[in-house]
């Protein structure tokens, strides 16, 4: 690598840098509930950061902060996996809530009488540290999925996919909410037009690159999920 290249995950000069937590919880959707491990992302520096999808455990995603000004909360969707422990986590970092606001019926179900603090939309721009991540809506998983690319982050950028894309094909769509037709031609559309080597940092899972996933698109079509 030449000198002063993005090394992974981080920005080209060291800087800003991803962060991964997992953390363990439920999913509880249409009267089923279900074990689930959850990917945490903080994207920042040494003084401020965002961070992406405070699932389940909110000690936990304080303690990976570590004092820094958070100054924002970024929700990839509504699914109360990734949103149960988002008040507790904002309160105590004192940061703003953003989620897109076509899944407001997902987060009243989880905190009715309440709304998140601001609404992403297409083409939001986020900046912390010099890297700007760029909100792109890809519904489908739910109508307000979003997700978070950031072309200054490595060498081919990376593309927080939520649970829109995954190692292996696309989110679930079996659920309320949720479309397969309309996942997929977001994933056409909005994401495997990225470069190939764009880093896919997933909701769930195993990190995934465009390039590994772009040659299947017809597979997935074909088998319906």
């Amino acid at each position: 690598m030449s000198a002063g290249a993005a090394s992974p995950r981080t920005d080209a000069t060291g800087r800003v840098r991803v962060e991964h937590l997992v953390t363990s919880g439920t999913f509880s959707l249409d009267g089923g509930t279900w074990e689930v491990d959850n990917n945490v992302w903080i994207v920042g520096d040494d003084k401020e950061c965002v961070v992406i999808d405070p699932a389940h455990d909110a000690q936990a995603v304080v303690d990976a902060v570590d004092g820094r000004t958070v100054k924002a909360v970024l929700l990839t969707h509504g699914h109360d996996d990734h949103i149960r422990a988002v008040r507790d986590v904002a309160a105590r970092l004192g940061a703003p809530v953003h989620l897109h606001p076509a899944d407001t019926m997902l987060w009243e179900q989880v905190h009715p009488d309440t709304a998140a603090d601001a609404a992403i939309t297409d083409g939001n721009v986020f900046s912390v540290g010099g890297v700007e991540l760029t909100a792109i809506h890809t519904p489908g998983h739910s109508p307000g999925s979003v997700c978070f690319r950031a072309p200054g982050l490595g060498p081919d950028g990376v593309v927080f996919s939520g649970d829109t894309l995954f190692s292996g094909g696309p989110g679930a769509t079996g659920r309320s909410y949720s479309d397969f037709g309309t996942i997929i031609e977001s994933i056409r559309t909005r994401l495997l037009t990225l470069p190939e080597g764009t880093e896919v940092l997933t909701g769930h899972g195993d990190s995934t690159t465009i390039g590994a996933e772009a040659p299947h698109l017809q597979e997935w079509i074909d088998r319906g999920h």
